[in-house]
Order: C-alpha cells, then structure tokens, then sequence
C-alpha cells in the first residue's frame, strides 16, 4: 500500500548544526543531510552504504549506465551518481516541496544532458512500461514525515523494480532493521529478485539495514571483491572494505 496516498505530503523544513545541514519533512526525523563544506561527500552512513551496490559492478563498468533514485532525500546519491560517478541520473520524487528544498539548500542542480529530477510518484514510475529495463542502478529510499516504514514495500513494488533494472542491474533499498519489519520488507524484495540475487548488510547504530538486489549478477571470488572495494575506496572515499566485512547473502528467518 501507498501510505503516502492517504496523508497530505508534509512540508521540507532545514536544520543546521555543527556545519551540517538536515532536511526534515516537519518533524525532528532526519530525511536527509550534506555537510556544507563537502557537498559531494556522502554524509550519513546509511546513505553511503546504499552506494554498495558498487561491490558488484566490475571496476571498469563501475559508472557506466543510467543511475535512478526513487526517493530525494536530500539529494546526497544524486549528487554523488551525477557528480562524482557522472553517471546519466533520474530521480523520482512525489514531494514537490522537497525537490525545491534540495535546489535551494542542497546543491540539486538543474537538469542537464545527465541528470533529469521528476516529480511523480514511484510506484507509477516503474510500472510504467516504457521504463523497462532502463536502468542499471537503482537506489530505493522512500519514507513519509513519520518515517515508520517505506511507503512503498510490497513484492508486486518490487517486481516493479527489477522490470526497469537492465540485465546486471542492482537494487539498493534502505529499510529498517528491525526484526519484523525488515524480514517482511526482505521477504517481498527475495519474492521478486530471487533468494540467491539478495545480499545483506548489517545495520547501522541508527537501525537503518541495507538491502542489496541484483537481477543476474554473478558474485566474484573474494580476491576479486576486495581488488573492488580497493577501487572504490581509491576513486570515492567511500568505506567500501567495511561493507565487504559487513554485508552476507539473505537467509531468510527461521521464525514463522
């Protein structure tokens, strides 16, 4: 179910402290943050771990292809896709008020030959039969002003999202770790990417859990995955070891 379909879109409002700015959707939860004098690093941790989808990708196709984000946030994956990979980017994002925050306050540039922010919403987007296929990396980070729980986290959603992923393609999607919560959200997501194309990582301080989907993707030996984690650190900053050390194919619970 949509739950932003039976609440009116909440404000963006901005917080700043310690030379980091917050985005928030009326409430003291964070929805997104850059730090002022670092645009383009990625300043959460959780968001920075949505990027592991790099661990998969061969280092010489690492920003190749068309990047898409459903969900804005504040603007960090589409800062870093745009900017720092210079990946061809699309966002989706249904609140009008926070893409305008993100141009004034977080450096969201305007659209250009790569980058291309419309404001609709998800769900609609990859059913839509004309995006099939299109995308080789999709990052899923989509939460309300409460931020209980993704507004859109069904096995139909998902399936959605694997039709728009070329073969190859990976999923990243930020859901919460616990228990009940994420095994449903991992459980729907393995429903439609299959078991063995679901990786894991491991929660952050804050709760927040990682999810990594692939649609064909073969697994290097470790020797392979670690010259990529090299790499990426080498090329982003990124913390890209840690993620190896963190991250585990899905199992799903034992319990029910």
């Amino acid at each position: 179910m949509n739950r932003r379909q039976q609440t009116e879109l909440a404000g963006a409002t901005i917080s700043e402290h310690d030379g980091v700015r917050y985005l928030h959707l009326g409430t003291p939860w964070v929805q997104g943050a850059m730090r002022i004098r670092k645009p383009r690093q990625i300043e959460l941790e959780y968001v920075q771990r949505m990027m592991a989808w790099m661990l998969w990708r061969p280092t010489p196709a690492l920003a190749r292809g068309h990047a898409v984000q459903l969900g804005l946030g504040g603007a960090a994956i589409t800062r870093f896709t745009h900017q720092v990979l210079r990946m061809k980017t699309t966002v989706v994002e249904l609140n009008p008020t926070v893409i305008a925050a993100c141009r004034l306050w977080f450096q969201l540039p305007p659209d250009d030959a790569r980058l291309t922010v419309l404001e609709g919403d998800a769900g609609a987007w990859v059913a839509d039969a004309a995006n099939l296929q299109s995308a080789d990396v999709l990052c899923v980070d989509l939460y309300d002003h409460e931020a209980a729980a993704p507004v859109l986290d069904d096995a139909a959603f998902y399936a959605g999202c694997r039709g728009v992923l070329a073969d190859g393609g990976l999923m990243t999607v930020n859901l919460f770790g616990r228990d009940a919560s994420f095994e449903r959200s991992a459980a729907a997501v393995a429903a439609s990417f299959g078991p063995d194309q679901v990786w894991q990582l491991a929660p952050t301080r804050e709760g927040n859990a990682v999810l990594v989907a692939a649609r064909g993707v073969e697994v290097p030996d470790r020797e392979a995955l670690t010259a990529r984690a090299e790499a990426i650190e080498a090329r982003t900053g990124l913390p890209a070891r840690k993620w190896l050390r963190l991250v585990r194919p899905y199992q799903p619970s034992s319990s029910g």
